[in-house]
């Protein structure tokens, strides 16, 4: 099903809009799309529009907040296995293609305050990072229904980027001066392109990109937290409110239970994909956190690999009724794994689906709805 913007914000703010949402946020790897096609798969099976997910149309606003760098990515050596390249931000990168679908950095641009210096200018604000004449075109979207999106670079995720995981948890320690530095220089460029992006099309959601935790939890605590992210956070989202904004959704894998209360004093009201893998339980999390935070996933994804009755005993569990009603958006916890086969996956989405009392599939199609 197809839902509306307002519906949308109406179910992710708890409120009971008389369906439960079920979708699937990323897609399968593209190693199993290979299998799936071997087990007899569907072409519109493999496209994921067999299956009829739900999804809200977005439109992401066209106010670039990230680094301009000037640096043409470049490819340096591409084989089956792997694709070694050269990125936007002048880093070397390695794409193990069996088991990945994001490239890592081997290498960056930050290791002192002098490097950031001498790259700080790639998050200056100027006017070329608004781009009016879309903005008029997504303004038209958004009056027919579709959820307009804003993003801010990570608070953890953006500085990584920079400087890597290691040199940045140590930096809270031996640089803080030059972390703030970095943070106020984000947000100064995210709020003016918040501002002049709000004066053409209202904003419904704020979206930041963190992915800063594993399985024993966050690379940052509470602390870190309160005195790097929620000067900033809160800064970014208080301009995208007074644009409308009614939802801030953070994307960050792992354990964060550790520092959920600090991320909801930040601003934050929706997180996901909430791995069970990483310690995340949603069925527990509700019961602590209440209508404070909307969660998005929360299905572990690794059930499908063990067949139906691992799939059955996962949905009877996570599909709690006092998950029902608003507020949760249930999914799988991240891309669909390989070795899921073909068969354990429509039986997934239609046990689901009839748990969940929803509408025999119609074909009406699907959309990724990681954001």
């Amino acid at each position: 099903m197809i839902w509306n913007r307002e519906r949308y914000i109406a179910h992710s703010l708890f409120e009971d809009t008389g369906r439960e949402m079920f979708c699937e946020l990323f897609g399968p790897l593209h190693v199993l799309e290979r299998e799936w096609e071997l087990q007899g798969a569907t072409e519109s099976e493999i496209s994921m529009k067999a299956f009829d997910w739900d999804y809200v149309p977005v439109v992401h606003l066209a106010g670039h907040v990230g680094a301009r760098t000037g640096i043409k990515p470049q490819i340096l050596e591409d084989t089956p296995e792997m694709t070694l390249a050269i990125d936007h931000m002048g880093r070397h990168t390695k794409l193990i293609k069996s088991s990945a679908t994001l490239a890592l950095p081997l290498d960056h641009p930050v290791a002192t305050p002098e490097d950031w210096e001498r790259v700080k200018h790639w998050y200056a604000f100027d006017e070329k990072r608004i781009n009016r004449d879309m903005l008029e075109v997504q303004r038209k979207d958004w009056e027919r229904g579709s959820l307009s999106i804003i993003s801010m670079v990570g608070a953890f995720d953006q500085p990584r980027q920079l400087m890597g995981e290691a040199e940045l948890c140590i930096a809270c320690y031996e640089e803080p001066e030059m972390l703030r530095d970095m943070l106020e220089t984000f947000a100064d460029t995210a709020v003016k392109v918040i501002e002049r992006v709000g004066e053409i099309v209202p904003i419904d959601c704020l979206i930041v990109h963190e992915d800063m935790a594993g399985k024993s939890g966050p690379l940052f605590g509470p602390s870190q937290i309160g005195e790097f992210f929620r000067p900033y956070y809160r800064r970014v989202w208080e301009a995208a409110q007074s644009c409308g904004a009614r939802l801030f959704s953070q994307d960050s894998d792992g354990d964060m239970s550790p520092i959920l209360d600090d991320l909801i004093d930040c601003g934050l009201n929706c997180i996901h994909p909430v791995e069970p893998v990483g310690g995340n339980d949603i069925v527990e999390l509700r019961k602590k956190y209440g209508k404070k935070l909307c969660f998005k996933g929360g299905i572990d994804k690794h059930a499908l690999t063990k067949g139906k009755d691992a799939v059955k005993a996962e949905l009877e569990y996570r599909l709690a009724p006092h998950l029902m009603g608003g507020g949760t958006i249930f999914a799988l916890d991240h891309r669909i794994p390989n070795g899921v086969h073909i068969d354990t996956y429509r039986y997934y989405v239609n046990l689901g689906r009839e748990m969940l009392g929803l509408e025999p599939i119609s074909g009406e199609g699907w959309a990724r709805m990681a954001f």
